[in-house]
């Protein structure tokens, strides 16, 4: 059996300014990030974990540093837990990328969407549940994986193991240094906790920021599932773009299913 604590990484300079980060280099936790890594060292101490897996962005490495360094782990680094490649999206703002077409494919139907010069979410979903299942194939006897990787990307994990289809990845929300529980065992997964920050059930989300442009709330931002709701920017990724910089109990996703 193995037990597999999907963490997203902490609050990034990207988050915080609005922009889709994808895989732009430089781009690593703000302030408020390294506290939150450094409260989930504190959140999971006493959790026998046994690896370590993160994507090699900047930003998953400084969120595990922490907890590394008190459990005297090294740090395993896997390709496929790669934040989603946008492409041409990648940097920017996504006010901005709500009025691309794209933005609402992302949203309504994830698995058709193909980010421009970039890889396409079902993609990603492969590539990342191939990583969970090494993982798994790799563990010989009960064993407890924390890994932390980007929003997307968790979502995919999350949804395979719910086993709903693809499409349905938006539903799912992810914030900033959340943890998720899936626990595989022979017969099936058991996801056992979803987006657990730490803060108060059923905490009042933060306020809606007032959009930028009336139509796009009226057209692409009423599409938006769990980001227009948690005050995110309606209609895309959910990526390492920011929301409202005060945005850090929401999925942090772009309306149409990228989650920055």
């Amino acid at each position: 059996m193995v037990t597999v604590l999907l963490v997203r990484h902490g609050r990034s300079t990207s988050n915080a300014a609005g922009t889709l980060a994808g895989r732009t280099p430089g781009v690593d936790l703000d302030d408020h990030g390294r506290t939150q890594a450094a409260a989930l060292a504190g959140r999971l101490s006493g959790i026998p974990i046994h690896r370590l897996v993160c994507s090699p962005m900047d930003r998953c490495r400084q969120t595990v540093a922490p907890l590394a360094a008190a459990l005297g782990l090294e740090v395993e680094t896997d390709d496929r837990l790669l934040e989603v490649d946008y492409g041409s999206w990648s940097g920017r703002e996504l006010k901005a990328l709500l009025h691309e077409p794209l933005w609402r494919v992302v949203q309504a139907h994830p698995s058709a969407a193909v980010f421009p010069d970039g890889e396409g979410l079902a993609e990603m979903s492969a590539r990342a549940v191939d990583g969970i299942r090494a993982i798994r194939r790799a563990a010989t006897a009960d064993t407890t994986v924390l890994v932390c990787s980007h929003g997307d990307v968790i979502k995919a994990i999350l949804a395979d193991a719910l086993g709903l289809h693809l499409d349905s990845f938006q539903r799912i929300v992810v914030a900033p240094a959340s943890v998720s529980v899936v626990r595989y065992t022979p017969l099936r997964p058991f996801v056992e906790r979803v987006n657990d920050t730490g803060d108060p059930i059923l905490a009042p989300p933060p306020a809606r920021p007032a959009p930028a442009d009336p139509a796009a709330e009226s057209g692409a931002g009423n599409s938006a599932g769990a980001a227009g709701a948690a005050g995110e920017q309606p209609g895309g990724p959910s990526g390492d773009g920011a929301a409202h910089p005060s945005a850090d109990h929401s999925s942090d996703a772009v309306p149409g299913g990228v989650t920055r």
